[in-house]
């Protein structure tokens, strides 16, 4: 019997020591390690940056959560994007989400863009023009739900588009986690994640994940991955594994949060929009309910306000914390135009200045909506 997603988050990458064992596995903070003899290794490693038995640990366990065959992981979210675009070369055209982490897009656009690499965004939720778009691109990359409009892209129909060109298809799974959503059951050839996010799930570590089933891939990824050295300390890896063995409890409180929290919005005046797959009205709801397991827990408001009532209602709340980041135990509230996404002013990518992105944590539900009441008071009217 194949055990539950639940039940392998749990003991994913994180089996009891053998030496001694502890329930927790240690960490190997060693930077290089003893040969037998020249080339002979113990276990395959050799030096800190190619390998490390806790970082191993990771691989194994993100692989096992994405029902994959490789696992990789690297010092950052962007560290892992970056060497997905490692597979690119100079000529090639990646096709893009429209509505993406703006971090992606400058990576993508300001940076590979010089090496003669060319990056479109296209609406994802319109295969005509992703069909249209797809033909000899080397890459298509899918955000779903995408970052901040949460729009939910159809993983399987693009991903035979995007085969039908001969297009490898990358899914940036940070928002759903694999707990949520498997886009390589659903055609995808490598998912990736920001660890920062829900899989360390606690604002302590920085940290990404690829895992593909592709053993070229795999090849690619592993090669680069040593060769650019963008890799997490044994002790950055021990940090995400811990969290992942929560994942699911986690997930399961927040995203309840967030259809209380989305619910409740529906009813304010001060609400010009929600953006959340759940709510019945949601343009995204039928194939949220088909490729995923729950909506999530972001939640992404247009505001009637002005930018600067917005910006006094996201600096007034008490519980929903004014930073930047997502996926952690404590609720959190960013101006994405002003914050994460101002890489991307005057871009094809541009948000609206009144839009409110709530990542929503697992604190009591009643508390957190007691919060947005009252900073909707703070904020006043539009002056």
């Amino acid at each position: 019997m194949t055990d539950k997603f639940e039940t392998r988050a749990v003991h994913a990458g994180v089996e009891p020591d053998e030496a001694t064992g502890a329930v927790v596995p240690p960490i190997q903070m060693s930077t290089t390690f003893k040969q037998d003899a020249v080339g002979v290794t113990r276990g395959g490693f050799e030096y800190g940056r190619s390998d490390n038995p806790t970082r191993r640990s990771l691989e194994a366990a993100i692989a096992e959560l994405e029902e994959a065959t490789h696992g990789f992981a690297y010092a950052s979210g962007l560290a892992a994007i970056q060497n997905i675009l490692y597979l690119t070369k100079p000529g090639d055209r990646i096709v893009m989400s429209d509505d993406v982490y703006g971090g992606t897009w400058r990576l993508a656009d300001k940076v590979w863009r010089r090496y003669g690499i060319e990056v479109e965004p296209v609406d994802m939720t319109d295969l005509d023009a992703l069909g249209r778009a797809a033909e000899g691109a080397r890459m298509v990359w899918i955000e779903t739900p995408t970052n901040p409009l949460l729009k939910v892209v159809d993983i399987g129909a693009v991903a035979d588009l995007a085969h039908r060109a001969d297009a490898i298809v990358v899914v940036d799974n940070t928002f759903a986690t694999p707990f949520l959503q498997q886009p390589l059951s659903l055609g995808a050839d490598a998912v990736l994640h920001s660890a920062t996010k829900y899989l360390g799930g606690h604002s302590d570590v920085i940290g990404g994940l690829v895992a593909t089933n592709r053993d070229d891939l795999a090849q690619a990824l592993r090669f680069h991955q040593n060769a650019a050295g963008a890799v997490p300390s044994p002790f950055d890896c021990w940090l995400v594994l811990r969290g992942m063995r929560t994942l699911a409890v986690r997930m399961e409180r927040a995203c309840a949060n967030a259809r209380a929290i989305a619910f409740w919005l529906q009813g304010r005046p001060e609400v010009r929009a929600i953006h959340w797959p759940g709510l019945v009205d949601s343009p995204y709801r039928e194939l949220c309910e088909r490729q995923m397991r729950l909506p999530g827990a972001m939640v992404s408001v247009e505001l009637v306000a002005d930018l600067e009532t917005a910006k006094r209602f996201v600096a007034a709340t008490r519980l929903f914390t004014l930073a930047e980041s997502l996926g952690a135990v404590e609720s959190l509230i960013e101006l994405p135009a002003a914050m994460t996404h101002a890489s991307v002013a005057r871009s094809p990518l541009e948000v609206p200045d009144g839009l409110v992105r709530l990542s929503v944590g697992i604190e009591a539900a009643d508390d957190l909506i007691a919060d947005l009441e009252s900073a909707f008071r703070a904020a006043g009217s539009p002056r």
